[in-house]
């Protein structure tokens, strides 16, 4: 496929890098993830993230947090043409998805989201048919990138053999404890962007490797392993609702991590 991602270069908006999709757009690699977080406390962190410098917010209809989202980008002051908004659609709305997109774009108040993604495969064989569905609100100019969640390859290449169209991004658990090169490696042939949630969870913070690297660069273990995302082209969306780790998170750009560093980091998934 002509848009295979092994050429896609890193570019940049305001500074951050970003990995190119599919369709065109551009998808900021260090996003915010907002699951969990709820009424004032989601608002505040939100508000704080684009403060501290995020451009690229991830929500979904089950996080029930799309208002509080929608209102911290209004009150921060960042325009909205610079912030790469994800949300996603719950599979128990499979057959409802244009009234569940339209409550979205609502709550946030915008006319258009950025990426829009199936949050997880639905029961029986709904998949395909709530596909064709994000296919036709992309066309009709409601979101400008698709993609999906928690999807294995053989269910991406299946929406792929039956409307022609691959999803653009495939968002799923991530870490260095979770490293695969080989699931990696079908994303990347793919043309897929493979973004990572829940970074830390599965992370030991005080990993020796990680607290060692940490301590080279005069940064913390979490800094680290965004950084180590960036640098394999793999979105990160930490979470947090404290502002000063908000922004301790946000600042990974001023150091980089060397080829050995990055080894050292990926060797800690060898579990596989």
């Amino acid at each position: 496929m002509a848009h295979d991602a092994e050429e896609k270069i890193m570019t940049s908006i305001d500074g951050q890098p970003a990995v190119t999709l599919a369709g065109g757009s551009e998808m900021p690699l260090l996003g915010f993830g907002t699951w969990q977080a709820r009424g004032s406390s989601c608002y505040d962190a939100v508000v704080a993230a684009l403060q501290a410098g995020y451009r690229h917010i991830d929500t979904a209809t089950m996080y029930a947090n799309e208002a509080e989202v929608g209102r911290a980008l209004r009150d921060s002051g960042v325009p909205r043409s610079e912030v790469f908004i994800t949300t996603k659609l719950p599979p128990d709305r499979a057959g409802h998805e244009s009234s569940t997109l339209r409550a979205s774009l609502h709550g946030l108040g915008v006319d258009a989201i950025d990426l829009w993604l199936i949050h997880w495969p639905p029961a029986g064989r709904r998949s395909v048919s709530v596909w064709r569905e994000f296919i036709a609100a992309r066309d009709a100019g409601l979101t400008k990138a698709i993609g999906v969640s928690n999807y294995s390859a053989a269910q991406m290449d299946e929406l792929d053999k039956e409307t022609g169209q691959r999803p653009e991004v495939n968002q799923i658990r991530w870490s260095p404890a979770l490293h695969d090169p080989a699931v990696h490696q079908q994303h990347r042939k793919r043309g897929i962007v493979l973004e990572g949630y829940s970074p830390f969870k599965t992370t030991n913070l005080n990993d020796p490797t990680l607290t060692g690297i940490a301590e080279a660069h005069g940064v913390t273990a979490a800094q680290v392993v965004l950084r180590w995302h960036i640098q394999h082209e793999i979105v990160a969306i930490p979470k947090s609702v404290t502002p000063h780790r908000i922004r301790v998170n946000a600042d990974i750009f001023g150091f980089t991590l060397t080829t050995e560093q990055m080894t050292q980091i990926d060797a800690l998934g060898h579990t596989h």
